[in-house]
């Protein structure tokens, strides 16, 4: 009886010990981009940053961050106007060449969050008006890596809000395509 809790105990440190450490590809991306596809912004830029982790290298969850100054025109027409956009994503790509060293992560994403515009008045339009919006994006991307932890990301996002209080389809929508940095 004593050899088969000894044998056991054995075998149950092996096991443990051989077992790898789970672990979730987490990254941050720093970005620059640019707003098309509507007619306010058209050729506008942007900036942000997006985090997230993987799990089991292949699914896993985003928060972007996007900044867009002068969303609406310029500021003499509009003054101070901007749109934000605060997104929290579910992401799914899957990592060619693995999860360490050199390789790519082509992916998918979308998700739900907060899209705030504000518009301070200008000299030809004067008008002041700030909404905060429930809103989604939908987009794809790649991830390409150097190195085990720096690399670049390029996406294409489709964003758009919702009514006040419903969920139709607001007016407020446009593309956004980003490259930046990201290190993981």
């Amino acid at each position: 009886m004593r050899f088969r809790i000894h044998t056991f105990a054995l075998l149950a440190v092996l096991v443990c010990a051989s077992a790898s450490q789970a672990r979730a590809d987490g990254y941050i991306s720093p970005w620059a981009g640019v707003n098309f596809g509507s007619d306010v912004s058209h050729g506008r830029g942007a900036f942000g940053v997006n985090a997230g982790a993987m799990g089991a290298g292949v699914v896993g969850g985003e928060l972007g961050f996007g900044y867009s100054p002068s969303f609406f025109g310029t500021t003499n027409d509009f003054g101070h106007n901007t749109v934000i956009d605060l997104m929290a994503n579910l992401i799914v790509g899957v990592p060619v060449g693995g999860q360490r060293g050199a390789g790519i992560r082509p992916f998918v994403t979308a998700g739900v969050g907060l899209i705030r515009t504000q518009i301070d008045g200008g000299t030809v339009f004067d008008v002041s008006a700030s909404n905060n919006d429930f809103g989604w994006n939908a987009g794809l991307g790649l991830m390409g890596y150097f190195t085990d932890h720096v690399g670049l990301r390029g996406d294409i996002k489709y964003l758009r809000n919702f009514t006040d209080d419903t969920l139709d389809l607001g007016n407020l929508h446009y593309w956004r395509a980003s490259v930046g940095v990201v290190f993981r």
